[in-house]
């Protein structure tokens, strides 16, 4: 058995044949290595041991990890749009979301909670928009802007979520998944339109390009920091983490897909659905309605 303390440069003898240094526990021991059609290592044999690959991420072909809820989605769902956010206090930020492709029709849009290929398998959202506060918006276009110089653009799979949505995910979620999903409690930054979960896109071949990891994956490969998958994935995330905190963003912990902007914690709590968002011509409006003192 191998532990995660082992570690060792193996020498490469053929494309599927390694053997370990000749000095330490494992001298003179060999990995072979098989693989599919594709390419892809599907399991390696030591001494005659062989060690299959693991299932972590979603079945072949599929894009979308599923969770099984620990209570029916619907239920949640009824219990949550009645339910009120956490009253918070202090001084916020009038809200003043505008919609990402009003700014830039050239950013991408897969809106996965206005489908069922999502985590749940369930549709949350009426409409397959992205709204974000005004400064995280316009910083969003900028980095669009950038990358299409390099042949890349943005891919939105999430920004504005209401409150209402993060409280039926928290209690859908398992326990030991629970690192994924924010606490109602608190209210998450995407409750307050300044996170966005993205990756990057290929304008060239027309595509999403292949990270580490699936989007929502709730897996080891979903940090930002996970040392797996190809040098091309990594890169790719790596490109993508760079430009994003250029403009004032910081990758979440856990999800390489999440970033929040840097003025989060001026916006107040949400729970606007989709078809009652008000763009940003009734702003006063919108400040006066929600007792919030503007900037």
């Amino acid at each position: 058995m191998f532990k995660r303390v082992e570690l060792a440069p193996l020498q490469e003898i053929s494309k599927n044949n390694f053997k370990f240094p000749e000095h330490g526990p494992r001298a003179g021991q060999r990995l072979v290595f098989k693989r599919h059609a594709t390419g892809r290592a599907t399991q390696v044999e030591v001494e005659n041991v062989a060690f299959k690959r693991r299932q972590v991420g979603p079945e072949a072909g599929a894009m979308q990890l599923r969770v099984k809820p620990l209570r029916p989605i619907p239920e949640l769902l009824r219990e949550a749009r009645a339910a009120q956010p956490p009253k918070e206090s202090g001084t916020f930020r009038a809200p003043d979301l505008v919609e990402l492709r009003r700014l830039d029709p050239t950013i991408k849009l897969d809106i996965r909670y206005a489908t069922t290929n999502n985590l749940f398998g369930t549709v949350f959202y009426s409409e397959a928009r992205a709204f974000m506060q005004r400064p995280a918006a316009e910083a969003l276009v900028r980095i669009n802007h950038k990358l299409r110089q390099m042949g890349y653009g943005l891919l939105i799979h999430d920004a504005y979520r209401p409150w209402y949505v993060t409280k039926v995910f928290w209690h859908a979620t398992p326990v030991e998944k629970k690192l994924f999903v924010a606490d109602p409690s608190k209210g998450s930054r995407h409750n307050r339109g300044a996170a966005v979960d993205l990756t990057l896109y290929d304008l060239k071949a027309r595509k999403p390009v292949e990270m580490v990891s699936t989007y929502d994956e709730t897996t080891d490969r979903a940090y930002p920091d996970y040392p797996g998958g190809t040098s091309l994935q990594r890169w790719h995330r790596n490109l993508l983490r760079t430009a994003m905190e250029a403009e004032g963003f910081t990758v979440y912990e856990a999800e390489w897909w999440h970033f929040d902007y840097k003025d989060w914690q001026q916006y107040p709590i949400m729970n606007v659905p989709f078809e009652r968002v008000v763009i940003s011509t009734l702003k006063p409006l919108a400040a006066k309605l929600l007792g919030l003192t503007p900037p």
